[in-house]
């Protein structure tokens, strides 16, 4: 008989089947069921007859002996019976195989999750890295192309001179002159911390050329200042009779603190009851101009308009001219006399000299004379002198309507000042005038007050180093031997804390954020005056790159047409006034500027209330500035507007201020409100 073993698998099926055997799962010693005997259940009682109560005891299930259903442990003497299927090998593998292989299975789909999501992470690292780098790589050649541009409009600008000197309108860029040392107009000169403003600024005015620009970009408050009217000219007084002596005065400076020595000399000989010689322009080592009164001024129409006030003669009497001012005591300087003195003062200390030696000579008078107090009919003696008397000679005025009409790309339509700016030649722009429209023709003005001088004296630092330190002080010692002894024996504010309070003047890269930022298009045409700046073409180049239609005198008149005035400052600052006096909009850097100043208030004073100027208030604007490396464009652009917006109000002056900047009181303007 065959043993049990030995038996094939078909027979043990049948026999299997014959008796109905069920295995019963075998329980542990904890009394779970195992893995192995939980799946003979599911398997064994699909088929079997037994009652259900009967089956699920183990105590009424047969126990098989040893076969290769179960196996026993000799060493242990535990018999261990598997369930109905665990011993069989069903299809090449066991069940205790299929589920290590199960676990298997789950523990490596598990690890290439984790393999797959660390790659998917790292990819996206990856992108994020790309994207951050190509951000920088595009703003690095953004301001690439901010520092290399003005080498190409340089070289553009050179191969066109040569080829046609003599046409003023081709030059591609305007050509400035540098002063101080030759190598710090080739210095490569940092933007500061403006490169990332300077970049969204580009892009800002890229994005903005369909966009409608602000209303009140190109308007004053227009009900308020037109209701102000010029009146200086009215006069309540006669002429007087008496004459103490002659009143001599010298003036330095530019041209436009000059203009403002010569009215308040004129107000000066009204006060002492004195004559007024024609007055002298001082040669100046900063400007280096010979010119004289009669070189920039109508001297015939000065004396002329102002004969019904004082009395005016060119020259001293010969009695008076043969002598020694300074061995008598007639000659006083700007040591002797305070900064913006009192009426009594010069009643006190002057007359009792002009009464004495008939004579006394003024060396400098440079804002020698107070503007309060001052009597009504004095006051308004400044404001028709400035407004009414001084008028520029032929040659300039009839250079200056040549640039008007330039300015205007060769429109016809006159501006509302020209008349009185260029006088007869403003009519040589209106000769076949047509019906046009303003707009195509306006233009903005800036005076970039960025010259050497200004820089110097005002002790701050604009991003040059050691070597822009070095060769101001040095220019300091030569120019301002005052200042720059005072700077070494006080200790002065820093020029970060000079910065903080406005007393910088802006530089170019500041001039032009702000224009960008108050919604100037990038197509608006600038004429810029003070062209002469520290540090040359290289400091101009953020100007250039997001406004190509920049403009100074140099590029819109040709090399003949500019050689009468070489060599002398003071006449082509007189160009750059009218330039700058009879613009759309004028725009100042520099509110302490004399030309800013004169303008300003000509503009005020002729502009009926159509004639805007933009006056940045520096203490806001270096606030704003100082958080160039994380403002947002969007924000830079609301505050700048809301500093400069403050500024447009019209007021009346203020005690104490110059009424040739603000003419708008009583004295200068009458009020028809």
């Amino acid at each position: 008989m065959a043993s049990m073993d030995d038996l094939p698998i078909s027979v043990m099926g049948s026999n299997f089947k014959r008796n109905s055997v069920v295995a019963e799962p075998v329980t542990d010693e904890e009394g779970s069921d195992s893995p192995e005997s939980r799946v003979g259940i599911s398997h064994v009682r699909s088929g079997s007859t037994t009652p259900r109560n009967r089956q699920a005891s183990p105590t009424h299930s047969p126990r098989l002996g040893p076969s290769r259903l179960g196996s026993f442990d000799q060493s242990s003497g535990d018999v261990h019976h598997a369930s109905s299927f665990s011993g069989f090998k069903l299809f090449g593998f066991s069940s205790n195989e299929s589920l290590h292989k199960l676990k298997v299975d789950r523990r490596v789909k598990k690890r290439a999750g984790i393999v797959w999501y660390r790659r998917k992470r790292f990819k996206g690292i990856l992108i994020l890295i790309l994207l951050v780098g190509m951000f920088f790589l595009v703003n690095w050649v953004m301001l690439l192309r901010l520092q290399e541009q003005d080498d190409i409009i340089q070289e553009h600008d050179d191969n066109e001179a040569n080829s046609n000197p003599e046409l003023p309108g081709n030059v591609s860029s305007p050509k400035i002159s540098v002063q101080g040392k030759r190598k710090a107009g080739r210095r490569k000169w940092p933007k500061g911390n403006y490169g990332r403003l300077l970049a969204l600024a580009a892009h800002a005015l890229a994005e903005g050329e369909n966009k409608p620009e602000p209303k009140d970009l190109w308007q004053e408050p227009v009900i308020a200042s037109s209701a102000w009217k010029p009146c200086a000219d009215q006069r309540n007084w006669e002429s007087s009779e008496r004459n103490n002596g002659y009143i001599m005065v010298t003036a330095n400076g530019g041209m436009n603190q000059q203009r403002v020595a010569v009215c308040n000399a004129v107000v000066l000989a009204r006060l002492l009851n004195s004559t007024l010689v024609v007055p002298r322009f001082m040669y100046s080592s900063v400007w280096k101009d010979v010119s004289q009164f009669s070189d920039i001024y109508q001297e015939e129409h000065f004396i002329n308009y102002m004969t019904p006030d004082i009395h005016i003669v060119k020259e001293l009497p010969d009695n008076l001219r043969s002598l020694d001012l300074e061995a008598i005591g007639s000659v006083v300087t700007d040591a002797d006399v305070v900064k913006e003195a009192k009426p009594s003062f010069y009643l006190k200390n002057i007359l009792p000299i002009i009464n004495k030696n008939k004579v006394v000579h003024f060396l400098g008078f440079g804002n020698r004379l107070a503007f309060d107090p001052l009597s009504f009919e004095l006051q308004r003696l400044r404001c028709r002198c400035n407004f009414h008397a001084l008028r520029f000679v032929p040659k300039i005025q009839e250079t200056g309507a040549l640039l008007l009409q330039r300015l205007r790309q060769q429109e016809s339509y006159p501006g509302p000042l020209d008349k009185r700016l260029v006088g007869p030649f403003a009519k040589s722009t209106m000769n076949g005038n047509k019906a046009r429209s303003p707009k195509a023709s306006r233009y903005l003005s800036l005076h970039l007050r960025f010259e050497i001088d200004m820089v110097a004296h005002s002790l701050c630092e604009f991003g040059g180093g050691e070597e822009e330190r070095k060769e101001l002080e040095a220019y300091r010692a030569i120019h301002f031997p005052a200042l720059s002894l005072l700077q070494k024996t006080t200790k002065l504010p820093s020029p970060a804390e000079l910065r903080s309070e406005g007393l910088c003047p802006l530089t170019p890269e500041e001039a032009v954020l702000m224009l960008a930022a108050l919604g100037f298009k990038r197509k608006t045409k600038i004429f810029v005056a003070g062209s002469q700046i520290y540090g040359g073409s290289s400091r101009l180049t953020a100007l250039t790159s997001l406004y190509p239609n920049l403009v100074t005198k140099e590029k819109l008149l040709s090399t003949s047409e500019l050689q009468p005035f070489m060599n002398f400052s003071s006449q082509l600052a007189a160009l750059d006034y009218i330039g700058c006096t009879a613009a759309n909009a004028f725009a100042m850097t520099d509110s302490g500027s004399q030309l800013s100043s004169l303008v300003s208030g000509y503009r005020i004073y002729y502009g009926g209330g159509r004639m805007p100027t933009i006056r940045p208030n520096k203490r806001r604007l270096a606030s704003i500035f100082s958080k160039n490396n994380t403002i947002e464009w969007r924000i830079f652009e609301i505050r700048v507007r809301k500093a400069v917006r403050q500024t447009k109000h019209v007021f009346t002056r203020p005690k104490g201020r110059s009424v040739y900047r603000y003419p708008r009181c009583k004295e200068c303007m009458c009020w028809t409100g």
